[in-house]
């Protein structure tokens, strides 16, 4: 098998491509386009420009790319947003067969989490020539056999697609057979050679022919293969398949040795020339190949592995031979249509949390990026999904299977420090399949507690004669926050007494609470007085309650009672004069006494 000149012209192919990379931007949807075969270092797109992003924020919000390919095709310049070629990109490796090839990459930010879908469109480049499998085709052609023959040549293979791809047959002249070409339902197009003429093996026994396939680049490219046709003596008549096309039904699951459908071909020809032998034609895909087996004398096609699922529908092309010298075929496809099992638990894959969650997150703050699938087709693989009723989260559909856990209420971390979220799958298949995931959401601390004292107001009972620092009282505040944001520090709230301020006669243990008096208190001079004490947390900015607190001296027996009548003078001894004639009882004087002291004192 031999190629054509276009093999050597791909360097210049890819050279005209004028390698360049196209946006497109719809509902937060980024499309690239770029050649198949790029060199390493070549410019997709900037990014940052796309999205609007100042380049600085690429390295502060972590951005990174993230896919499923298995390598890591593409490369980003985080100082200025430049995305380059990190790896050669073969289109033909990458999607095989498919006209559309896309390479899907999501875009990760964080601070704050956001999540941007990207394709990467693999355009196609003329890279390949067309390839027949064999090189020679031999056939063995009987003389009898009429006008209008047709022979089946498999096919030549070329991995590009669109106007790349194959794109017609050609043969060498010849004036016994012409060329056809058949095109399927799928697009693919078959070489059939035709009898124009008769042909008289005594005159020539062996015609040989070159046949070409020619690809629709630019420039194009070709392959081609030999085909030796041998002239037989006569056996006339081809098996026929009693249907074109077969249908049939399998099961995901069917085991081994399940018999999938029986084929049947008849042969007019009598004896050996009618006797037929079933087996798969070479335009059956190799994977089909061993996916099924044949019984060559009877038809009956059985399961032979594990069936695959890629095709809901599979096409398999069946031959019959006879066992004539001439050995004439005729041909019948089978479509297989594979029934799906629900045999697939749906997945839960965490790719992104943002843990902690601050207490006063607002309701929609993303949490978890997350996703979600079934690789069951149809109703198996369609998933419902939900949350507990008691935690304040739900889930938000982002884009194809991919979901953002966001906060749907308000958080209070002194109510509830953690919540374990458990997320649940269950796909429609019938029974369903259920999987769980569980995520750790931590809540992180603010300050919007402020302290709290034990009591509305206090009152404090203090003896007067008190030794100087002696302890008052000690007084208590809580916090319910965590950390700086529960730490609290006391002070007296200035004011005056009786003209002087209130820091001179008491003082506070910041850290603490307990109050000291500063002087010794005497009750003659200072019967009760009133503060302010504040308790103040260690946030920014932070919070502060006050409360009042009572303070009465209590009176102690610190004084001698004094005369006050009759009065002395200098020291004198007063004197009064009783007259002789007084009676019992009767009134010599009065004695009023004073203490400064109260009550019994």
């Amino acid at each position: 098998m031999a190629s054509s000149a276009g093999d050597r012209a791909e360097g210049k192919t890819l050279f005209l491509f004028l390698l360049y990379s196209i946006l497109c931007t719809v509902g937060g949807l980024i499309t690239y386009s770029i050649p198949e075969e790029a060199e390493q270092g070549t410019s997709v797109g900037n990014i940052a420009k796309d999205l609007g992003l100042n380049a600085a924020e690429l390295l502060s919000r972590k951005f990174r790319l993230v896919s499923d390919a298995s390598k890591q095709y593409l490369h980003i310049n985080l100082n200025n947003g430049i995305i380059s070629v990190n790896k050669r990109i073969d289109r033909e490796e990458m999607c095989g067969l498919k006209t559309t090839c896309l390479l899907n990459i999501q875009l990760v930010m964080e601070n704050p989490l956001d999540i941007v879908k990207m394709e990467l469109r693999i355009l196609d480049i003329n890279d390949n020539s067309p390839r027949f499998p064999l090189n020679v085709y031999p056939l063995n052609i009987s003389e009898q056999i009429p006008l209008g023959a047709r022979f089946k040549i498999q096919n030549a293979l070329d991995p590009d697609v669109g106007t790349n791809s194959l794109r017609t047959y050609m043969v060498s002249a010849s004036e016994h057979f012409a060329l056809d070409i058949q095109t399927h339902s799928d697009g693919n197009k078959f070489p059939e050679l035709v009898l124009k003429k008769p042909l008289d093996r005594e005159q020539q026994s062996v015609h040989h022919l070159t046949l070409i396939a020619v690809d629709g680049g630019v420039p194009e490219r070709s392959g081609t293969a030999e085909i030796s046709v041998v002239v037989l003596d006569a056996n006339d008549n081809a098996p026929v398949f009693d249907q074109a096309v077969y249908r049939t039904d399998v099961m995901e699951n069917a085991a081994r040795g399940t018999l999938v459908t029986k084929v049947n071909a008849t042969d007019l020809d009598d004896g050996r020339n009618g006797e037929v032998l079933y087996s798969f034609s070479s335009n059956t895909p190799e994977e089909l190949k061993n996916m099924f087996t044949i019984n060559s004398e009877t038809g009956e096609i059985f399961v032979n592995k594990v069936l695959n699922l890629e095709e809901s529908t599979l096409e398999i092309f069946i031959e019959a031979t006879d066992k004539g010298v001439t050995g004439q075929s005729g041909s019948a496809k089978l479509l297989v249509q594979i029934v799906d099992v629900n045999n697939n638990v749906p997945e839960i894959i965490v790719t992104s949390v943002s843990n902690p969650v601050p207490e006063d997150a607002v309701p929609g703050t993303v949490v978890a990026v997350l996703r979600i699938f079934d690789k069951d087709p149809g109703e198996n693989g369609k998933i419902n999904y939900h949350l507990p009723v008691n935690v304040p989260f739900r889930l938000k559909p982002s884009f194809d299977n991919y979901y953002t856990l966001v906060t749907d209420g308000l958080l209070d971390r002194e109510s509830r420090g953690e919540y374990n979220v458990a997320i649940t799958a269950t796909d429609s298949g019938s029974p369903p399949i259920s999987n769980e995931k569980t995520i750790l959401v931590q809540i992180s601390d603010v300050n919007d507690n402020p302290p709290i004292f034990e009591k509305a107001e206090y009152s404090v009972r203090v003896a007067e004669n008190n030794a100087p620092g002696s302890s008052v009282f000690e007084i208590v505040a809580f916090d319910p926050d965590l950390g700086e944001h529960g730490h609290i520090s006391y002070s007296i709230i200035e004011s005056k007494i009786e003209g002087l301020s209130v820091l001179n006669f008491l003082s506070i243990n910041p850290e603490k609470g307990i109050i000291y008096a500063k002087n010794t208190f005497d009750y003659e001079e200072l019967k009760d007085l009133q503060i302010q004490v504040k308790a103040k947390d260690g946030g920014i900015p932070s919070l502060s309650s006050d409360v009042t607190v009572k303070i009465s001296i209590v009176d102690e027996n610190d004084n001698a009672p004094f005369i006050l009548y009759p009065a002395t003078k200098d020291g004198s001894v007063p004197v009064e004069i009783v007259p002789k004639s007084a009676d019992a009882n009767y009134l010599v004087t009065k004695v009023v006494a004073d203490d400064a002291d109260m009550g019994q004192n």
